[in-house]
């Protein structure tokens, strides 16, 4: 069955098939990254390395991710949507398969590296979805993806410590590689390609500088919770960043056919978006670690519940926003996307608010009330979230939708980085000494207080209050069930 919208023709039929590959992506991607954490003490172990070095399985993989993202994201523009998702999809695969079989450390950083490259079938996978579903379609199949990245999330930890406590943690990847491989499949087979191209060459000057600006910044938060904020290595790394940062703003204004276009990802809608989306990210993140500490540190400090237990009990908020995020979707060009990001921004800060005010009142005594507000909390981000995407494909002409989701990717990821740093920071100020039982004397770790959780949730709240507050200045893409901009040129 085919429809007209704005003068183009959707086929529905192919709409459908095609949504069962967008929304299981991430459920793949979450699986196969979540199942790594419960394995990294073991990869600690069978390659003799330190806390500080089996760090880096986690950041090169977002390292290399974070400029693929914005270079496939062009060459999706100029080459096509879905050879480019192939292509990224195709290294997600292999470095699936490698990591499983990696003889040694250097081995297994470079099959991670070749798996960040695949983080660039997120934008893309965006971009294909707005190019060739009717407008009316997008919202509700991106609150579909959107909802897998949570269900992903609860599926994989519980799954992957057990997977990596009973076969060894190679086996969470020879368990994901079939599945990576069926994905790859199905992708070649159902989807098709992007109508809207436009030829060029690459911007290869933008590309070195898009890497000299993002890589030592990254590098930098990933370490600095280890060796200090002002350290001299530090600072040096922030340093090369922001004059990275320059250069490619300089070039960029000057290019022909550049990288990323700043008239487009600063125009503003889509600044909007990604200024938010990089604070979305870092405030979820932190709340993502105050709840695993939450619910696995020992009493008074937490509810002591193991992996697969701290996995099931986050199995609501999944629920929840599997419920919510398509409902969203198909409300959402009747509502408009605008109040349903305020909405969800202040649904978000409030539920933090609460869980700062209560932080040392909830462990080990009210489980249930913890859960039933992070479940509140998953709502609300989830609402703003799918809000945040939709704005931003329905705001840029779908001949650099590539460029625009690729960008929004690598903002995503800046505020992913942040989030855990700072973290790790706050829990790193605020702890106590714990003598565990049956370790030699002289053995403490530095379990969190109750007042880190409190700074963490509290600073949250502010950054979702402040989100709310951003979301204000959206200019509305829906309205009475129109979709007022949409943009095909």
């Amino acid at each position: 069955m085919e429809v007209v919208r704005n003068g183009e023709t959707y086929d529905l039929s192919y709409a459908k098939k095609a949504t069962l590959v967008v929304v299981l992506l991430p459920l793949l991607v979450m699986y196969t990254e979540a199942m790594l954490t419960p394995a990294l003490p073991t990869i600690q172990k069978e390659f003799a390395i330190n806390p500080n070095d089996v760090s880096w399985i986690l950041t090169i993989y977002l390292l290399v991710g974070t400029v693929s993202a914005a270079i496939f994201g062009k060459l999706g523009d100029m080459y096509g949507k879905k050879k480019m998702f192939l292509v990224a999809l195709g290294f997600y695969t292999l470095g699936v398969i490698l990591n499983g079989f990696a003889p040694s450390f250097e081995w297994l950083l470079f099959s991670r590296a070749i798996q960040g490259l695949g983080m660039a079938i997120f934008p893309l996978a965006f971009s294909l979805v707005r190019e060739e579903f009717p407008p009316e379609m997008v919202p509700q199949v991106q609150g579909m993806i959107s909802a897998m990245f949570g269900v992903g999330m609860v599926i994989a930890l519980p799954l992957g410590a057990y997977v990596t406590q009973h076969w060894g943690w190679r086996w969470t990847y020879h368990s994901a590689a079939p599945f990576a491989v069926i994905m790859f499949i199905l992708a070649w087979k159902i989807l098709r390609e992007s109508r809207y191209v436009n030829p060029g060459k690459l911007d290869w000057p933008g590309a070195l500088f898009l890497v000299w600006a993002v890589v030592p910044a990254l590098v930098a938060v990933t370490r600095a919770p280890n060796i200090g904020w002002t350290a001299r290595e530090t600072l040096v790394l922030f340093a090369l960043s922001i004059v990275g940062a320059v250069f490619l703003a300089l070039w960029e204004r000057r290019a022909e056919n550049p990288l990323i276009p700043l008239d487009i990802v600063t125009s503003r809608n889509p600044a909007i978006v990604n200024l938010g989306i990089m604070f979305a990210a870092f405030g979820i993140s932190m709340m993502s670690q105050a709840n695993t500490y939450i619910f696995q540190m020992k009493p008074p400090y937490g509810f002591g519940k193991s992996i697969l237990e701290s996995g099931l009990l986050m199995t609501p908020m999944a629920g929840v926003m599997l419920v919510i995020a398509p409902l969203a979707g198909k409300l959402m060009p009747r509502i408009g996307a605008k109040p349903l990001a305020v909405t969800g921004a202040l649904v978000a800060s409030s539920g933090l608010a609460v869980l700062a005010k209560y932080a040392q009142q909830f462990p080990p005594n009210h489980l249930w009330a913890f859960v039933a507000v992070i479940t509140y909390v998953g709502a609300g981000i989830t609402l703003m979230n799918i809000s945040f995407i939709n704005v931003l494909v329905f705001s840029v002409s779908q001949r650099v939708m590539g460029i625009a989701t690729g960008a929004n990717s690598l903002f995503r990821n800046f505020g992913s980085t942040w989030g855990p740093a700072i973290a790790g920071t706050v829990m790193s100020t605020y702890y106590v000494l714990f003598h565990p039982p049956g370790a030699p004397s002289w053995v403490q770790i530095k379990i969190p207080t109750t007042k880190a959780y409190e700074v963490l949730f509290g600073t949250s709240a502010g950054i979702y209050l402040f989100l709310a507050l951003l979301s204000l200045a959206i200019v509305e893409v829906m309205k009475g069930g129109k979709i007022t901009g949409d943009m095909t040129d």
